[in-house]
C-alpha cells in the first residue's frame, strides 16, 4: 500500500492521474457485485476500498466518489436494465421496477449513513448527491410507468370482478334507469294485487347480496400496491395526477360496478308494498353488508390515497370524488330501506284487512282472552322482520328505521282499530294484540327501539282500555297519565268503539268529557 501512494503521489503531476484512478477502480470492481442480491454487496465493497483509497490518494473523496459513481452508472445500471429488459407481464415488469427502485434508494440511505455519500451533494467538493446516482442508475426506467399502473390496475380489478360474478352464475345485467322501472312497480301495485296480475316479475336471487367482502379486500390490496409504488416511482409533478387516475379506476370498479351494482339489484328484489303474502326483506343484509365495505373503503383512502396527496387542488377533487360516489350510495340505501319499510307495513295492512275479523273483537259467550289469529300471524313476521333489521343494521341506521317502522306500523293499527266494534271480550282481545305488537315492534333491552316508537304503543294501549272500562270510571282513564295529553277528540273516537256507545248510562257519563 506505500508502494501504491508513492505512485499515486508521483502521478498527480502528471495526465495520467486521472487513467491512474480509472485502472485502480476498474481492476478493484472487477469480479464483483455478480451475485443474486447484487445490492447487498455495494456497501461492503464501497466500505472496503475506501480504506484504500483514503491511505492512497492525495484526494481521496474525489477518488471515492469516481469509484461510487462507477458503481452506479455502470454496475447498477446495466443490472437494473436487464431486470427491466421483458415488458410483455406488465405485472411483474412493474413488481422488479419497484424492487429496483427501492433497493437503488436502500443502497444509496446505507451510503450516505457511512458517510460515502452525501443526501444533497456538494458540487464543488465532489460529493454525490442522493438523487442522482438513483436517477443514474435507474436511467430513465421510470418513463411509462403511469400509464403501465393504470394499465395494470384496470386489468386486475376488472379480472377479480369476473371471477366474482362467474363464481356466482351471475350475468351482468343492464339496470334499467329509474323511471321506467318504478312506473313498472307502481303498477303492479296498483293492479297486481287487485287483479292478480303479474306485470313486472320480482327477482330476490335467494337472498343472495352480490356483495363480497373478500373480494372487496382483494381489490384494496391490489390498489394498495399500486398507491404505494405511486408514491415511490413518481416524480413530484407526476405523483397528483396519477393518483387522480388510480383512484378513479378503484371507485369505477369497487364502488361502482361492485357495490353500486348490488345496490340497484336490491332495489329491484325488494317485494312490492301490499303483497298478499309476506314480503321476505333482504336489503337489510344488503346494507350491512354495504356499510362494511364503504369502511373498509374509507379506510383504504385515508391510508393510501391521501399520502399520495402532494396538491392541495388535487386533494380536494379526490374528496369532491369520493363524497359524489359516497353520496350516490347512500341515497340507494335510504331508497332501499324506505322501500322495505313500505313493503313491511303494506303487508301489515293488507292481512288485517283481509284476516282480521269483526268477530275477534265482538265475540258471544265465553272464550280465551288471547291475542287474536290475524294479529299473531302479523307478530311472527315482524319478529322475524325485526331479527332481520338487527342484524343488518346499526348506529343511525338502526335508530331511524325501527323508529320510522314503529311510527308506520302504530298508525297502521291505530286505524285498523277503528275498522271494529269492541265488547268487553272483544276489548281484551284487542289489548292482548296491541301487546304483542308492542313487544314486536318495541323490543326490549339491547333491542329497544327509540323511545318515542314505546310512547306511541304506551298510549295506544291506554286507549285500548277506553274500550274496557265500565262507564262511570271513563273520566278518571282519561285524567290518567298517557291519556290526559291527548287531544280529546282522539278519546271521543276510540269510546265511540265500544259497543255500548249509544247506551243510556254511557252517554250519562259522556256528557262532562
Amino acid at each position: 500500500m506505500a508502494t501504491m501512494k508513492e505512485i499515486a503521489n508521483i502521478m498527480t503531476n502528471f495526465k495520467g492521474y486521472s487513467q491512474c484512478v480509472d485502472a485502480f477502480i476498474e481492476t478493484s470492481q472487477m469480479n464483483t457485485l455478480l451475485g443474486k442480491d447484487i445490492f447487498s454487496a455495494v456497501l461492503p465493497l464501497c466500505k472496503k476500498n475506501y480504506t484504500i483509497i483514503s491511505n492512497v490518494f492525495p484526494n481521496p473523496d474525489q477518488v471515492m466518489s469516481k469509484f461510487v459513481l462507477n458503481i452506479f452508472l455502470l454496475k447498477l445500471q446495466k443490472y437494473i436494465q436487464t431486470k427491466l429488459a421483458d415488458k410483455n407481464d406488465v405485472d411483474k415488469y412493474l413488481k422488479n421496477l419497484y424492487e429496483m427502485y427501492t433497493s437503488t434508494q436502500r443502497v444509496c440511505d446505507e451510503l450516505v449513513q457511512a458517510g460515502l455519500v452525501s443526501a444533497e451533494g456538494n458540487s464543488t467538493s465532489g460529493e454525490l448527491r442522493r438523487d442522482a446516482l438513483v436517477n443514474g442508475a435507474m436511467a430513465g426506467a421510470n418513463d411509462g410507468y403511469t400509464s403501465m399502473e393504470a394499465r395494470r390496475l384496470k386489468a386486475v380489478l376488472s379480472s377479480s370482478l369476473n371471477a366474482y360474478y362467474t363464481e356466482k352464475q351471475h350475468v351482468k345485467k343492464q339496470i334499467q334507469g329509474g323511471g321506467f322501472q318504478e312506473l313498472r312497480r307502481d303498477l303492479q301495485a296498483v293492479i297486481g294485487t287487485r287483479a292478480n296480475i303479474n306485470i313486472a316479475q320480482i327477482e330476490n336471487y335467494g337472498g343472495e347480496t352480490f356483495l363480497s367482502e373478500q373480494l372487496v379486500q382483494k381489490m384494496i390490496n391490489d390498489s394498495k400496491t399500486s398507491f404505494i409504488r405511486c408514491k415511490t416511482l413518481c416524480t413530484t409533478n407526476e405523483v397528483s395526477n396519477t393518483t387522480v387516475a388510480l383512484l378513479e379506476i378503484l371507485i369505477q370498479h369497487l364502488l361502482v360496478e361492485h357495490v353500486d351494482y348490488a345496490l340497484d339489484l336490491g332495489l329491484q328484489s325488494i317485494p312490492i308494498a301490499e303483497s298478499k303474502s309476506p314480503p321476505q326483506i333482504y336489503f337489510f343484509d344488503i346494507v350491512n353488508q354495504a356499510n362494511k365495505i364503504i369502511r373498509m373503503f374509507e379506510e383504504h383512502f385515508q391510508e393510501s390515497v391521501s399520502p399520495c396527496m402532494t396538491s392541495a387542488s388535487k386533494q380536494n377533487e379526490c374528496v369532491q370524488r369520493k363524497k359524489s360516489i359516497m353520496d350516490q350510495l347512500e341515497n340507494k340505501l335510504d331508497a332501499g330501506l324506505e322501500r322495505a319499510i313500505a313493503a313491511i307495513v303494506g303487508w301489515v295492512k293488507l292481512h288485517l284487512q283481509t284476516e282480521q275479523k269483526k268477530t275477534d273483537f265482538k265475540p258471544e259467550g265465553d272464550i280465551d282472552t288471547i291475542a287474536s289469529s290475524a294479529c299473531l300471524a302479523v307478530v311472527s313476521y315482524l319478529n322475524n322482520v325485526m331479527d332481520k333489521i338487527h342484524g343488518g343494521l346499526e348506529g343511525d341506521n338502526l335508530h331511524a328505521v325501527t323508529l320510522e317502522l314503529a311510527v308506520r306500523l302504530h298508525r297502521i293499527i291505530y286505524e285498523h282499530l277503528h275498522s271494529y266494534q269492541f265488547n268487553s271480550a272483544g276489548a281484551m282481545i284487542a289489548i292482548c294484540d296491541v301487546k304483542e305488537y308492542r313487544s314486536a315492534v318495541c323490543g326490549r333491552g339491547a333491542r329497544a327501539a327509540p323511545a318515542p316508537a314505546h310512547a306511541l304503543f304506551d298510549a295506544l294501549h291506554a286507549l285500548c282500555n277506553l274500550l274496557l272500562v265500565k262507564p262511570e270510571n271513563l273520566h278518571q282513564v282519561c285524567e290518567g297519565e298517557t291519556l290526559a295529553e291527548l287531544d280529546h277528540s282522539i278519546l271521543h273516537s276510540f269510546i265511540q268503539l265500544r259497543a255500548d256507545y249509544k247506551s243510556h248510562k254511557l252517554s250519562t257519563f259522556l256528557k262532562g268529557l
